[in-house]
């Protein structure tokens, strides 16, 4: 079982940044698949960001690549996401999610998620 908490968001002006934090309650941290969705009211899941279990590889979506940055920290059970140059369409609940198998896109591919944190982005 893996439990995953996230935190950092809150509410910026466009052009801020602000940074993510997902920690994971979890013995083997680096056999998990890292990622981020968000959910912006009325709208589907998206795949935001993705790292692999060593951190050497990262996945993004058109949306957010060079703008935002996926990292983690296996000594301390965190996944982290730097998102700079926000815009108020980014504005959603962003979704901590864990997996042990692969990188992918599809929501449906993780088994385990976070609660979520509200990230609002004004012009």
């Amino acid at each position: 079982q893996v439990q995953l908490v996230e935190s950092g968001g809150g509410l910026v002006q466009a052009g801020g940044s602000l940074r993510l934090s997902c920690a994971a309650s979890v013995r083997t941290f680096g056999a998990y698949v890292m990622a981020w969705f968000r959910q912006a009211p009325g709208k589907e899941r998206e795949f935001v960001a993705a790292i692999n279990r060593s951190g050497g590889s990262t996945s993004y979506s058109d949306s957010v690549k060079g703008r935002f940055t996926i990292s983690r920290d296996n000594a301390k059970n965190t996944v982290y996401l730097q998102m700079n140059s926000l815009k108020p369409e980014d504005t959603a609940v962003y979704y901590c999610a864990a997996d042990n198998s692969v990188i992918r896109s599809s929501a449906g591919s993780y088994a385990y998620w976070g609660q979520g944190t509200q990230v609002t982005v004004s012009s």
